[in-house]
């Protein structure tokens, strides 16, 4: 079976699938969307953005910890999606696990941080993703996450 594409999502209905808020949210836009296989989507790093007076006042870098919970906002989009189910429901996503993560250059204001998560597997309600974030076509960021779909009364 072919997996269709079924689109992206604005950020109304980003917001639907993530508790997050300014400044916590970080994920602009889905641009594609493939059940249980893989999302993709963007953040736009602005000279606003509130860590940026400081880390570093005089060299303005992305911290690496914002670049993984950006991947991990868009898997989790994924993650909800695959399960077939939205927070709110009697479940929280609770976040599991991060290996292999290697950040391979600065991310800075004015880039658009391209963001890819393809679900490896899940099982039982936890998911393991591959992701990555881009600058310009050129990897920045990689790690593979894991995520649990869980009753908050049976953790």
């Amino acid at each position: 079976m072919i997996a269709i594409d079924e689109g992206g999502m604005d950020i109304a209905e980003i917001m639907r699938y993530l508790p997050h808020r300014y400044p916590m949210l970080l994920v602009d836009r889905v641009t594609s969307f493939v059940p249980r296989t893989s999302i993709r989507g963007y953040k736009n790093v602005t000279m606003n953005e509130p860590y940026f007076p400081g880390h570093f006042p005089d060299y303005p870098v992305m911290p690496g910890v914002l670049i993984i919970e950006a991947l991990a906002q868009l898997a989790s989009i994924l993650a909800w999606r695959t399960a077939g189910r939205m927070p709110g429901d009697g479940a929280l996503l609770f976040f599991a696990g991060i290996d292999n993560a290697r950040f391979r250059r600065r991310v800075r204001p004015g880039d658009q941080l391209m963001l890819e998560a393809d679900l490896q597997r899940q099982v039982r309600g936890v998911g393991k993703h591959a992701v990555r974030a881009l600058v310009d076509g050129e990897t920045v960021a990689e790690a593979t996450l894991m995520a649990a779909i869980r009753d908050p009364s049976q953790t």
